[in-house]
């Protein structure tokens, strides 16, 4: 009975945070059907994999034959090489880092010993950002922006989803603004930060408030619409009990439309999150916020035979990247909405 329980709440917390390949080898474990399981470890493990080794062998065949202006298309083996590459950089870069500082703090031990009453700074280190620096910065700045559309557009969404008239009201801007480029809002938006973001110590660089508010403007949208369509849809009857009884309207929004609507506002999450990703990239290029869009550029600028490389690790890690964060968001759907479901 105990290991059956164990079995039940190891599968339960496997399908919830979207390890369900790992489902079939518990079951196997626990002497469950074999020609089963394997069955399901072929379909969840099996196939996935053989489709990316014959993408790897297509990939390396083909790009043999794609000449350009800087030499053969990369294949796997030279963008791996990159990508270590790439980290070898980052070392380095973090070990000349831990030397500047070692060398002021003896620089100040020194000082201090003949002078104790000396005063000592330590200056900030400003070698150049790494690869792996821009991959943080990419991802400090789309959760900044993407956080910012969702306290916007759920509240709206919500407000929209209980009043058919202010539904009515916004939605032509909605259907207006929903589908301008990231490359229509940059100029705008580098214009507008520049004339407010005015300060001889600013907080933040402006490239990165560009940036944020950029990928903010194209992000929201999905997240609206969601939420609005989620809450309008709602069991009247619900809303009903809410007002015949009295609740406040705060607690009707929390304790009724919320979370009546929370599967279809993660779905809108989702999709904003993603979309936010991708505006990203062009917003960094553009507005040279010190991220993968930034490399990409630089790299493509730069024209080495390494060139092509570095861009294939980038376009590999965004991608990459990109599902990671799809797959937290369901997670948390999945955990919040106690939905295992969720997402097929």
């Amino acid at each position: 009975k105990q290991d059956s329980d164990m079995k039940t709440k190891l599968i339960n917390f496997l399908e919830m945070t979207g390890f369900t390949w790992m489902v079939p080898m518990v079951r196997l474990g626990a002497g469950e059907n074999a020609r089963e399981q394997f069955s399901d470890m072929m379909t969840l493990i099996g196939l996935p994999v053989i489709a990316i080794v014959v993408f790897l062998f297509v990939w390396a065949g083909a790009a043999s034959q794609v000449k350009t202006s800087l030499g053969e298309l990369p294949g796997p083996v030279q963008v791996w090489q990159q990508a270590q590459g790439l980290y070898a950089e980052h070392k380095a870069e973090r070990d000349k880092e831990a030397a500047f500082y070692e060398r002021q703090e003896q620089r100040n031990a020194k000082k201090l010993a003949k002078h104790p009453d000396a005063e000592v700074k330590i200056r900030e280190y400003t070698g150049r950002a790494t690869f792996i620096d821009q991959i943080f910065t990419s991802l400090v700045t789309v959760f900044t922006g993407f956080l910012i559309g969702a306290l916007i557009a759920i509240p709206v969404g919500v407000a929209c989803g209980l009043s058919q008239k202010l539904y009515g009201a916004i939605s032509p801007l909605v259907q207006v603004f929903k589908p301008v480029s990231p490359l229509a809002w940059l100029p705008i938006v580098t214009m507008v930060v520049s004339a407010v973001y005015v300060s001889d110590d600013p907080l933040f660089e402006k490239s990165f408030i560009t940036s944020a508010i950029t990928v903010t403007l194209c992000s929201l949208w999905p997240t609206l619409i969601n939420t609005a369509v989620a809450v309008a849809s709602i069991d009247k009857d619900l809303i009903n009990v809410g007002r015949v009884i009295r609740l406040h309207w705060f607690t009707q929004v929390f304790k009724i439309a919320i979370p009546a609507s929370l599967p279809m506002i993660f779905t809108g999450l989702r999709i904003s999150l993603g979309i936010g990703w991708m505006v990203l990239i062009a917003a960094e290029m553009l507005a040279q916020n010190p991220g993968l869009g930034k490399f990409v550029w630089d790299e493509f600028q730069n024209g080495s035979s390494d060139s092509l490389g570095r861009i294939m690790v980038a376009v590999l890690t965004i991608g990459l990247i990109g599902f990671l964060l799809d797959w937290m968001m369901l997670t948390l759907q999945k955990v919040l909405s106690h939905d295992k479901s969720a997402g097929r």
